[in-house]
């Protein structure tokens, strides 16, 4: 059997093929599509060995043009640094796996040019539809977008579009947290978000612990993001009297990571002078002292619904808009440990 380099291997063509076979190039592509029993067995024979011989690899694209599918799925994520977002992609990318299609995957990198790019060049790429992890500034062009395509959006609602979200119950998951922070004797809290920025998971969370908190007048609460002023913000926080022991509630991984940093920078000890529980459950968070307590987002069973909600659309279902909100399981490790009064 030849050898042969990918360079040349992307050189030979269908005629190439069938000129080697002896057979007509209709026949070549008979046997690569979905006619290979009109075939005779002794022609498809020659054909098989053919494309051995020669190395042909067939332009998958080129096909999946022809018959007017191309079993290409895009996903556009806001942040893929966000282990959130590689866990939930892992989740959408083994449902299409499993169910013949590819995903072809952009990040944004949280910058609307980017964005706006990357939308034009899923369209060249003749996706057959969309998952959708946004920025959601730019709601004229997925309204358009979605004319043309099924779409389904990750985490992140957008007003303007009545499409499918599937992400997680934040108003649960905020009661969880703080609920279990109660329960464990604290009564002063902090909340660290990144910015919002637009964005609805973090606004919808902000808004779960604001209100929380006035519901409960044994508590005291206030909001912090990410960013430049961080440690002074938790300095303050620490240094400030208030109803009870402190604990920090970070809203998601990127801020829990933040905020552990500052923590060490200012020689807090974990988890002595404060509780410390963070949205989301990362590799690292049972290294950290005795472990982070963390409400764990069923990432996978995300990526799969979103996919799943897809190939509906793609088979024609137009039903009513779905939104699937999963709950978050709370872990418990030693950042929350019950105290004695």
């Amino acid at each position: 059997m030849n050898s042969f380099s990918a360079a040349q291997r992307t050189r030979v063509t269908m005629l190439d093929v069938a000129q080697r076979a002896g057979v007509s190039k209709a026949s070549v592509s008979r046997f690569i599509g979905e006619d290979r029993a009109l075939l005779s067995e002794a022609i498809a024979e020659r054909i098989e060995r053919a494309i051995n011989e020669l190395g042909y690899r067939p332009n998958q694209m080129a096909r999946g043009l022809k018959r007017g599918r191309t079993r290409l799925i895009g996903m556009l994520v806001a942040d893929i640094r966000n282990p959130y977002s590689i866990a939930v992609m892992h989740g959408v990318e083994t449902a299409c796996r499993q169910h013949g299609y590819n995903l072809v995957v952009c990040n944004t990198d949280r910058n609307d040019e980017q964005e706006r790019q990357h939308l034009a060049a899923l369209r060249a790429y003749n996706i057959e539809g969309l998952i959708l992890n946004t920025l959601g500034h730019h709601p004229d062009a997925l309204q358009q977008l979605h004319q043309e395509m099924p779409i389904v959006l990750i985490d992140r609602k957008v007003e303007q579009l009545h499409i499918d979200l599937v992400g997680l119950d934040n108003a649960g998951a905020v009661r969880m947290a703080l609920e279990h922070l109660q329960q464990q004797g604290y009564g002063d809290l902090l909340m660290v978000s990144e910015p919002i920025d637009g964005t609805h998971s973090r606004s919808e969370r902000m808004h779960s612990f604001n209100q929380h908190v006035a519901q409960h007048p044994a508590l005291k609460g206030a909001v912090v993001f990410t960013g430049p002023h961080l440690r002074a913000d938790i300095q303050s926080f620490l240094h400030a009297a208030g109803p009870g022991p402190k604990a920090v509630f970070c809203s998601n991984g990127v801020s829990a990571l933040a905020c552990t940093h500052v923590l060490r920078e200012l020689n807090c000890r974990l988890f002595e002078d404060l509780g410390l529980i963070a949205l989301d459950d990362l590799d690292w968070f049972p290294l950290v002292g005795s472990g982070i307590t963390a409400l764990a987002q069923p990432t996978q069973q995300i990526g799969a619904s979103a996919f799943d909600c897809l190939l509906k659309r793609l088979k024609g279902d137009t039903g009513p808009v779905r939104a699937l909100d999963y709950c978050a399981q709370l872990i418990i490790r030693g950042s929350t440990q019950r105290l004695t009064t």
